[in-house]
C-alpha cells in the first residue's frame, strides 16, 4: 500500500494506494486531534504502519511528527520536482486536494525506491538543535534592536553613540539607560564619569577626560521631539536589547549543558576553537546528517561545502550550491574559520587556497570539507578528535562507510 498526503493549516486529504495503482480508500481530515487520531486508526486498518510508506510535500511540522511517531515511513518531496512531475498526470496540470493526494501516492508508488526515507533524529540532537536555532534567531533580532538604537543616537544623542562604542557592552547599555539625552549628562564631569565607570566595572584604559570629551565635542541633536519623548525612544531601545541579551545567555547555558551531556559530544569537542556554542550548533546541524548519511560524499553535499556540477555535451558548468541544509552550512563555516586560528593543520588548508586565488568564503568552504571527512571519521569509527590521527598527511581514509555511534 501506498500513502498520499496532502496537506495543509486547516485540513489534510489523504488517499491509500494499491501496487497496481488502484485507489483503496481516501478521506479528508481536520487539522484537528479528532482527526489525526481518526485518520491513524483508519490508516491501520490497510496494515501496520511500518508498511504502509507516505508520501508528503513537508520535511517538519505536526502531520510529519505524527506520521513518525506512529511508525509509518514518511517520503518528502520537494514540491518543485513535484509541481515537475504533474505532466505524467495530465497536460493541464490541474490541481485540487483530492487530486494531489492521489498523484503523491501513485509518485511514490512507481518512483518510491529512488526517493530517500526520513529517519527520525535522536531526541538529544533534536533538544540541541531547537536551542541552537531560537538562539540564532535571538541573534538576528538583537542586531535589529543594536541597530536601530543606534538610528535613535543619530538622531537623539550623538554623544551617547560615541560612548556606546567605547564602553563595553554591559556598561553602554547602563549608561544609555542613566543618560538617555544630552541633558540628562549635562551635569556629568570628567570625575564623576569615571567613578560612575569604575563603579560598573568598566576595565578600558580611556580616562574620564576623554570619554566626556567625547561627549561634549559630539554634535548636538536636531531632532524636533522633546527631550522626555527622545529619552524614552533610547531608555525603551536599550531595554528591549537588554532583554535579548539576557535571553542570549539563558540560551548559552541550556546549550552548553545540553552539549556537555551528548552523546556525539566527545567525539568533537576536541576541536581547535570550537566552543560551547560552536559545538551545540555542529551537533544540532550536522548530528542529523550523520545520522542518515550513507557515505562521506554524502555528508559533504547535504552540508552544502562543495559546488554542484552541470555537464552536457560540451558544456560543462562548476557553480555555488544554493539547495543545501543553510543552517549546517553556516554552523559548519564558522567553526572552519575559527579553527584556522587554532591549527596549523586547518591554516595551511586555508592559506593553500588563498594561494590559489580563492576568495575567502570559498577557501573556508574548502577548509570545512576537510572537516566534514574528519567528523565523518571520528563518526564512522567512534574515536574523538585526535589531530595525531586524523591529519596524518593531511588526508583522511573514507573507503570504509560503516558507520559507528558515539
Amino acid at each position: 500500500m501506498f500513502i498520499g498526503w496532502d496537506w495543509a493549516t486547516e485540513t489534510h486529504d489523504v488517499t491509500v494506494m494499491d501496487d497496481a495503482g488502484k485507489r483503496i480508500d481516501r478521506w479528508e481530515l481536520a487539522h484537528t486531534e479528532e482527526g489525526f487520531t481518526k485518520t491513524l486508526a483508519r490508516l491501520r486498518k490497510h496494515g501496520a504502519p511500518a508498511d504502509l510508506p507516505v508520501a508528503i510535500e513537508t520535511t517538519r511540522g505536526l502531520a510529519v511528527d505524527r506520521l513518525l511517531a506512529a511508525g509509518h515511513p514518511i517520503v518528502p518531496v520537494h514540491p518543485n520536482a513535484f509541481h515537475a512531475m504533474r505532466a505524467r498526470w495530465g497536460a493541464s496540470k490541474a490541481k485540487t486536494d483530492a487530486g494531489d493526494s492521489m498523484k503523491l501516492a501513485d509518485y511514490l508508488r512507481t518512483d518510491g525506491h529512488m526517493l530517500p526515507r526520513l529517519e527520525p533524529t535522536e531526541q538529544a540532537t533534536l533538544d540541541l538543535q531547537a536551542l541552537t536555532r531560537q538562539r540564532a534567531d535571538h541573534i538576528e533580532a538583537k542586531v535589529a534592536a543594536v541597530n536601530q538604537l543606534a538610528a535613535l543616537l543619530d538622531e537623539h544623542r550623538p554623544g551617547g553613540k560615541a560612548v556606546f562604542y567605547e564602553l563595553d557592552s554591559d556598561i553602554a547599555m547602563a549608561f544609555l539607560e542613566r543618560y538617555p539625552t544630552p541633558a540628562s549628562a549635562a551635569r556629568l564631569t570628567a570625575g564623576r564619569l569615571e567613578a560612575w565607570c569604575k563603579r560598573h566595572g568598566y576595565s578600558g584604559k580611556k580616562p574620564g577626560s576623554v570619554l566626556i570629551e567625547r561627549l561634549r565635542l559630539a554634535p548636538k541633536a536636531a531632532s524636533r521631539l522633546s527631550e522626555q519623548v527622545a529619552g524614552q525612544l533610547v531608555r525603551v531601545q536599550v531595554q528591549l536589547v537588554q532583554g535579548i541579551r539576557a535571553t542570549i545567555r539563558v540560551l548559552d547555558k541550556s546549550i552548553a549543558e545540553a552539549a556537555a551531556t551528548h552523546p556525539y559530544a566527545p567525539l568533537f569537542a576536541t576541536m581547535p576553537r570550537i566552543g560551547k556554542v560552536s559545538l551545540g550548533q555542529i551537533i544540532g546541524e550536522i548530528g542529523p546528517i550523520l545520522e542518515r548519511a550513507q557515505t562521506c560524499e554524502q555528508l559533504v553535499a547535504e552540508a552544502g561545502v562543495v559546488p554542484v556540477t552541470r555537464a552536457s555535451g560540451k558544456a560543462r558548468t562548476v557553480s555555488f550550491r544554493f539547495a543545501t541544509n543553510r543552517r549546517a552550512r553556516l554552523a559548519l563555516t564558522t567553526f572552519a574559520d575559527n579553527s584556522r586560528h587554532g591549527s596549523d593543520w586547518a591554516a595551511k588548508i586555508y592559506n593553500d587556497a588563498r594561494a590559489r586565488k580563492k576568495r575567502h568564503p570559498h577557501a573556508i568552504r574548502i577548509l570545512a570539507r576537510a572537516w566534514l571527512r574528519v567528523m565523518w571519521a571520528c563518526w564512522r569509527d567512534g574515536t574523538c578528535y585526535d589531530p595525531v590521527i586524523h591529519q596524518s598527511n593531511s588526508k583522511i581514509n573514507t573507503t570504509a562507510e560503516t558507520r559507528m555511534a558515539a
